[in-house]
């Protein structure tokens, strides 16, 4: 399985637990592209082998192939690399994409885009996430091979929340108030949030920032001189009647549970050109998701906000509005987190329906 991130591993990682689950005997490999991927699931224990996929080159791209010598690869939404996409294919070794989700303005479907489209013939079958990915690849030809199954993510987040574990530190710190809980922030959204969280220290704040370096932490205590951070908190601290009403996480993989302790979630990333992060996390526990303008790149932003439960916001001003709306009228806030809750739950089932394929294909049967 070839993962760009560690977000394209989420959702992976729903099809390969089942496939191993199905077939106990397979050995799995999976390969990133960042090194963020690598280094957040380089101790993964579902796998048995975690890798970088070396640059893409043809002598790269046989040698692996070879070395690897795979039954079914499996490749996760997007990065189309020609030289393994193109060995894979001379070795008729089946390619799975899925959560495969295209959009017009993509080369695959531009006059110049005779390679793009030479390496989607290489997949033996596409998983997409809707119908309007399905209708752009019918228009150049790819037809009797595309399922629309939906976004395995849905799949991942479900499984996460029901699999949930209290932090007990964070329970203390939370109390009885209400909360908001910041995750994936950058630069950008902090500077939205920043005048709301001074002016309202009866609210208490959770940010976990997309970059948790020591650079980027210190920066942000510049910003908020008073706020604590995750290592530093303790029991005694937390009784602490006169304790900052902000929390900034400075470290990873808490982030998912952190949005069961808020009133109302932020997400960021949606006041950057490349948009806003992973919003069903915060969704799937019932709660209002809040991001930036950027978020018609993703389907499940769009889908969020259409059934309700995400509200985009373009300022501070608007964010400090809709807070505002969402504190006074109960009701409200409170239809906007089960339309959240609704909207995940109603798109799950992708995993279940591509093992399903995988097994009645015979594509795991050398």
């Amino acid at each position: 399985m070839h993962c760009s991130s560690v977000g394209e591993f989420e959702q992976g990682r729903p099809l390969v637990e089942s496939l191993k689950k199905n077939y106990p005997s397979i050995s799995i490999t999976i390969t990133f592209f960042s090194a963020s991927g690598y280094e957040a699931t380089k101790n993964y224990e579902g796998a048995d082998q975690i890798y970088y996929l070396p640059f893409d080159g043809a002598s790269n791209a046989k040698k692996m192939v070879e070395l690897l010598n795979p039954s079914l690869v499996i490749w996760i939404k997007y990065e189309f690399w020609y030289h393994y996409l193109h060995e894979l294919k001379s070795r008729k070794i089946p390619v799975l994409l899925i959560s495969g989700i295209f959009r017009n303005s993509q080369p695959f479907f531009k006059w110049y885009g005779s390679l793009w489209k030479e390496m989607l013939a290489s997949f033996t079958y596409f998983f997409v996430q809707n119908e309007s990915s399905l209708k752009l690849l019918s228009s150049i030809a790819i037809n009797n091979n595309v399922i629309i199954t939906g976004d395995t993510r849905f799949d991942r987040v479900i499984e996460i929340a029901e699999k949930f574990e209290p932090i007990s530190i964070i329970e203390k710190y939370c109390k009885n108030n209400r909360v908001i809980v910041a995750g994936s922030t950058w630069e950008e959204d902090e500077t939205e949030l920043i005048h709301y969280i001074k002016a309202n220290p009866a609210i208490k704040f959770i940010i976990a920032p997309h970059e948790t370096d020591q650079g980027n932490i210190q920066q942000m205590m510049k910003v908020f001189p008073n706020a604590l951070l995750y290592t530093d908190l303790t029991n005694a601290l937390v009784e602490q009647r006169e304790i900052n009403n902000l929390l900034i996480i400075d470290n990873v993989g808490m982030l998912s549970r952190l949005y069961h302790y808020a009133s109302i979630t932020y997400v960021g990333g949606g006041f950057g050109a490349d948009g806003v992060h992973n919003v069903l996390e915060a969704a799937v526990y019932g709660k209002p998701v809040i991001f930036g303008p950027e978020y018609k790149k993703y389907a499940e932003a769009i889908g969020l906000v259409e059934s309700g439960g995400g509200i985009p916001i373009k300022n501070a001003l608007e964010l400090e509005s809709v807070l505002n709306l969402l504190w006074e009228q109960e009701d409200v806030l409170k239809k906007k987190g089960i339309a959240s809750k609704k909207f995940v739950f109603a798109n799950a089932g992708a995993s279940k329906k591509i093992i399903q394929f995988v097994q009645e294909n015979r594509l795991l049967i050398n």
